[in-house]
């Protein structure tokens, strides 16, 4: 039957208004069986040691292992956040926090941040996934949705088939069914394979028994525990530090904070190698140190915070460590003595703290200039590595908005201190201001047609950073290898290599894998700016204006970083190698490259010896970082033998269709014949674009055939799409079927014989010792994988 766009419509209406109407019969049986709903009926917090334990010791390993693995920051379904007590509390709701469509910035809720009790959630839109009737064992059971959820995967499990069916929808925006309790029997009926989890093996009897005996009882979960004395020591140290009364130390705090607000800050002289430290959130309070925290809620750090003195306080981070937001920063006796050198001792006097207007505070050029740039600078290259990671594992969690702006693999360097901070550069700085101004002054819910305002002075800024270095590199001065940070000789931040996989990237200190098409050269100004428009600046609960502004805007700064590089490049070179990086590019951006944008025309001070200058260069760079690069992710890092070895190095030159064929971020297990425990490894397939300067229809841009594997020892990346699993013995095979893919075929046949597909029966075994041993092996800067992104293939 054929029915018309007016008909299905009102089918669409029929059906809304059926559900409603079931499901306010079913709330009316609810009530007449276990009483009203409110939050007031919960079981108060386990408070008594035996129910603290029993939860600390048996429901929440479960509930991190099975649950917290897809339920963690934004992009978890319906919002229910599993990774604490206070999300589990806050329970779900129906409005996805990705919706790039939406006209209207929506209403933050930030756990920890914007609401505090399930009450204020309550009235925030979230509805509860325990039971918050009468407390009983059949209420607590029937009346909570978490409870069904598990039910219903036990009465429904997967179907017994390698790769499941088409009703499993794992596409990135697909449409979330989130049911409440009133709701839960139409989603049984309609969804009857939704249950939890979610398109991978259900519970095992014992862990399924657990919970539900955990839920039946009342589900009680322990209030926090108090922090030993040696961490209160650190604590106030800390807190007492940044909130010196002098203006000074005022403006240098408020710098410290809208840096380090996404970071997880720990103390390393207080855990051993082995022990998991405890990390903090540096937040704004109204409250000074000594007092209990109380969280400004401003939707960016830099907004107005409503008091009229901040204080900058330690808030001890009580959710599970998920890997996508985890962002460990070390406070140790070195840092603290370089922060001392240059905030509290460095030569400069701050008369008046800036204000918070957007047009001030949304640029960290002017709302800090009277902090010394060599300061601010200094500040950020010392962690480099966090810096950058901030806009990959910071506000977004993850977004394709600030993500398919950049090639999937690409090395940075950053230019060197002395030459970033000399006395003509810091001029130059300030001239600058106005035409450095950031889309975040438009607030979170910008027009898009601001955006011809903040490209022309792009355009001008770009036009003047050119003059300048033209004048100023001249007379015998020419831009070497010199010019770029050599980490001081012992800093491993020195250089990065970013790997994008789609809609998530990765950061990592060091030169890793082949030489990439491109490289960024970051000076200042550039690192302070993407730190500004996609960390401190970017708000996941923005409107499309917002993003689509942060997403053009970065193009920009991507050429800017690109253009850096370049520019060490003999000058018959730059353009066409510009060129090259982006083939098949829209006229705009044609105009663009072949326009006076960037007309830097001085020689280079590199005397190029061949005929590929760039490949020269990057080689001229490694030699000037060797003593600064880390060995984390070097295959020879491996115990196993030279031969094989040998073999996994071939995965990681696998080029072209067979390359496009492999997933974006495959995690291998490989156990060894000598009995020692698995080594773990990462395949990265890097895909190729002709440009990446197309806001829509990426798959447009792709050049498959120019597709590259990069293969390091150790787990890298969050996001895993698929698993293989291999013994020592059998790696010659699978790497020769590996190097044979030409269809999805082939591919099929290698996942037979080593893949751990999300339908195994296995799974969760094989998923316990792959987290088991990443958190061992890297108990600081580890945390739990996510399982969104697994295919089904």
């Amino acid at each position: 039957m054929h029915l018309t766009a007016t008909s299905r419509k009102t089918l669409v209406i029929i059906l809304v208004l059926v559900c409603v109407g079931c499901a306010a019969l079913a709330s009316r049986q609810l009530d007449a069986q276990y009483g009203k709903a409110a939050v007031t009926n919960r079981a108060a917090p386990a408070s008594d040691n035996l129910l603290s334990d029993h939860y600390n010791k048996h429901i929440k390993p479960v509930i991190e292992a099975r649950c917290v693995v897809c339920h963690a920051c934004y992009d978890s379904p319906c919002q229910l956040n599993m990774t604490s007590v206070a999300g589990i509390e806050r329970g779900a709701s129906k409005e996805k926090v990705y919706e790039g469509s939406r006209l209207l910035a929506a209403q933050p809720n930030r756990l920890f941040i914007d609401a505090v009790t399930p009450q204020q959630w309550r009235e925030r839109g979230f509805y509860p996934v325990l039971n918050e009737r009468q407390q009983s064992s059949e209420a607590n059971t029937q009346a909570s949705v978490l409870a069904q959820l598990l039910l219903l995967k036990q009465q429904h499990p997967l179907p017994d088939s390698k790769i499941l069916p088409q009703q499993f929808d794992f596409s990135l925006n697909r449409e979330q069914h989130c049911p409440t309790t009133e709701e839960f029997e139409h989603y049984a009926a309609s969804q009857p394979l939704a249950g939890m989890p979610y398109g991978l093996p259900g519970l095992s009897t014992e862990e399924h028994q657990l919970l539900l005996n955990w839920l039946a009882q009342g589900a009680a979960m322990p209030d926090t525990a108090a922090l030993p004395d040696d961490q209160l020591a650190e604590v106030n140290k800390l807190e007492q530090w940044l909130n010196a009364d002098n203006l000074n130390m005022q403006l240098s705090a408020r710098y410290i904070y809208e840096h380090l607000f996404t970071s997880h800050l720990y103390f390393s002289a207080l855990h051993t190698e082995q022990q998991r430290p405890q990390f903090y959130n540096l937040v704004r309070s109204k409250t000074p140190p000594g007092k209990p925290v109380e969280v400004i809620a401003a939707r960016r750090p830099f907004d107005a915070p409503g008091v009229k003195r901040v204080y900058y306080r330690l808030q001890p981070v009580v959710s599970t460590l998920v890997n996508k937001t985890h962002q460990p920063y070390d406070i140790n006796a070195d840092l603290l003595a370089k922060w001392q050198q240059w905030f509290v001792e460095a030569d400069y006097q701050v008369s008046a703290l800036p204000g918070y207007e957007p047009e001030v505070a949304a640029n960290p050029l002017t709302a800090f200039v009277q902090l010394p740039v060599n300061a601010r600078y200094r500040f950020m290259l010392e962690r480099a590595e966090n810096t950058i990671m901030g806009y990959i594992k910071g506000p977004v969690c993850r977004g394709q908005v600030a993500l398919n702006v950049i090639n999937d693999h690409f090395w940075v360097y950053f230019v060197d201190p002395e030459l970033a901070t000399a006395s003509d550069v810091e001029a130059f700085y300030l001239s600058q201001q106005n035409n450095l101004r950031l889309p975040a002054e438009d607030n979170s819910s910008a027009m898009a047609a601001n955006w011809l305002a903040y490209a022309k002075r792009q355009g001008n800024y770009l036009r003047a950073r050119s003059n300048f270095m033209n004048n100023a590199l001249k007379d015998g001065q020419h831009l070497t290898t010199d010019g770029i940070w050599n980490g001081d000789g012992n800093n491993h931040n020195a250089s990065l290599t970013v790997f994008r996989h789609f809609d998530n990237a990765t950061v990592v200190k060091g030169l890793i894998g082949e030489p990439p098409k491109t490289a960024w050269v970051i000076d200042y100004v550039l690192l302070e700016r993407i730190h500004y428009l996609l960390v401190a600046g970017f708000d996941v609960y923005g409107n499309y204006g917002h993003q689509l502004m942060t997403r053009l805007y970065m193009d920009f700064l991507r050429m800017e970083g690109e253009s850096n590089f370049l520019a060490f490049l003999p000058p018959d070179i730059r353009r066409s190698e510009f060129k090259d990086w982006y083939q098949k590019s829209g006229p705009e951006l044609t105009k663009f490259i072949e326009g006076d944008i960037n007309p830097f025309n001085q020689p280079s001070g590199i005397r190029f010896k061949t005929d590929t200058p760039k490949a020269e260069l990057y080689q001229l760079l490694q030699q000037h970082l060797a003593d600064v690069q880390p060995q984390r992710y070097q295959l020879q890092n491996s115990t196993l033998s030279n031969k094989s070895k040998a073999l996994l190095q071939r995965l990681g030159q696998i080029k072209g269709q067979s390359a496009a064929i492999l997933p974006e971020l495959t995690m291998i297990m490989l156990q060894p014949e000598n009995g020692k425990d698995a080594e773990l490894f990462t395949l990265v397939r890097n895909s190729a674009h002709f440009n990446v300067n197309s806001l829509f229809a990426e798959e447009n841009n792709r050049n498959p055939a120019q597709d590259n594997m990069t293969l390091v020892h150790g787990l890298l990346g969050s996001y895993p799409n698929a698993f293989w699993r291999v013994q020592e013995a059998d790696l010659a095979q699978l790497v020769a079927q590996a190097e044979q893919i030409s269809s999805e075929q082939d591919y099929t046949k290698l996942l037979d014989n080593f893949g751990v597909r999300r339908s195994a029966a296995d799974f969760w075994a094989f998923s316990d010792k792959l987290n088991q041993l990443f958190m061992r092996r890297h108990p600081v800067d580890s945390g739990w994988l996510d399982y969104n992104r697994l295919e089904n293939r």
